[in-house]
């Protein structure tokens, strides 16, 4: 991680993977269909496990959707988590299903005897439990007039606290928590309060954001801003979209702050009226052919694995901003009419024209590919 000293938290193991105690922040994202129809559910499983999704939730309305889940649990080995809210029975079927977490509402499941219950059948099945508080069903929640002078974030910090020692009670500690507001200000309020009154985990995400270019502002701001603090140990970017799209950006959220990359960081210039080439096109076209490798490069504290050479790619569409801005780059294209040239580390190899731009860095990248002979020539290359 660069310069972000992350929060001190216990560990939790939520099926496989384990979050908390340093362990990477795993990303999670739900179902959008029925649970009862576990055809559609492990097809969107398959295509989120695919995306690169660690935790995968599922919308328990009913008994029906509870038992479904031993049928799910068989299709994939990835963790499911079951969301439960008004009736406690659901946690209860849910966990005999083979749930491997329990997402409880204190805003619609507060009784004590029926949280003691979740939790006795939970701590006996060795699974864990989120409390997940939403802005939107605190219980007993003060009017908007009275909630402004008091702190939406003051009453989410409260709430969780609050269901915190009811399960404390029943001696259960495998605990997370999350504290949602669709407001992103109250999002990030909650989380910095909370952050220091408990060590237990924190699932981050800002709720109900919306859809395409708001939804993914209001995400990436307060989730990115909780994780710059070292607030955060899972994540679940919720979107008017499909789930796997939630995907993809938790992971460029995470790659932006380097506390995962998932690939190689594509960098390129906002273009002006220098720029021969289609800087765009040739960034989307990278981009998408280097999806398909699932190359990872881990920064959690061990050295990791390295997959492939190259971390940081540039497309620059003139030679102002070409090799000499991205000289850090390890490898790059700096754009001229209809042409460019290759250099990596800022020293350049070779002259491309733009249609073979892609298939020169993608060459490059390879670590099985020959490397280009550096051309003297091209030192003093001119456009």
């Amino acid at each position: 991680m660069k310069n972000i000293k992350r929060r001190k938290s216990r560990i939790v193991r939520i099926g496989d993977v384990r979050i908390g105690g340093g362990y990477p922040i795993a990303i999670q994202s739900m179902a959008k269909c029925p649970t009862r129809d576990t055809r559609s559910v492990l097809k969107q499983i398959k295509m989120l496990e695919d995306e690169g999704c660690e935790i995968v939730r599922l919308a328990i309305l009913d008994e029906d959707d509870a038992r479904a889940i031993s049928k799910i649990k068989s299709g994939t080995s990835l963790p499911i988590v079951a969301d439960i809210h008004f009736n406690y029975k659901h946690a209860l079927e849910s966990i005999k299903s083979g749930a491997d977490k329990i997402r409880l509402n204190p805003g619609n499941i507060h009784r004590k005897e029926e949280v003691a219950m979740v939790a006795s059948a939970a701590k006996e099945r060795g699974i864990s439990i989120r409390i997940g508080v939403n802005s939107g069903s605190i219980r007993n929640s003060k009017s908007k007039n009275q909630r402004s002078k008091s702190g939406a974030a003051q009453e989410m910090v409260k709430s969780a606290m609050d269901y915190v020692k009811l399960l404390e009670k029943s001696r259960f500690y495998d605990i997370v928590i999350s504290l949602k507001s669709s407001d992103v200000t109250d999002t990030i309020a909650a989380y910095r309060a909370i952050s220091g009154l408990c060590d237990y985990p924190l699932h981050v995400g800002v709720t109900a954001t919306g859809a395409e270019r708001k939804g993914l502002i209001k995400a990436s701001i307060g989730i990115g801003s909780l994780l710059a603090d070292g607030i955060g140990d899972t994540i679940r970017v919720s979107l008017t979209a499909e789930p796997d799209e939630e995907v993809r950006i938790a992971k460029d959220i995470l790659s932006a702050l380097h506390i995962r990359d998932f690939g190689p960081e594509i960098i390129s210039c906002p273009t002006c009226g220098r720029c021969g080439i289609d800087v765009a096109k040739i960034s989307k076209e990278l981009k998408d052919r280097l999806r398909s490798t699932n190359y990872e490069i881990e920064r959690s504290g061990a050295k990791p694995p390295r997959r492939g050479r190259f971390t940081k790619i540039a497309i620059m569409g003139c030679v102002v901003n070409g090799p000499g801005e991205a000289k850090d780059a390890d490898i790059g294209i700096a754009g001229g009419k209809g042409a460019g040239v290759l250099f990596r580390k800022g020293k350049i190899l070779k002259k491309v024209k733009e249609k073979d731009m892609v298939e020169a860095l993608l060459k490059e990248i390879n670590p099985k590919s020959k490397n280009q002979n550096d051309n003297p020539k091209l030192k003093n290359f001119k456009f």
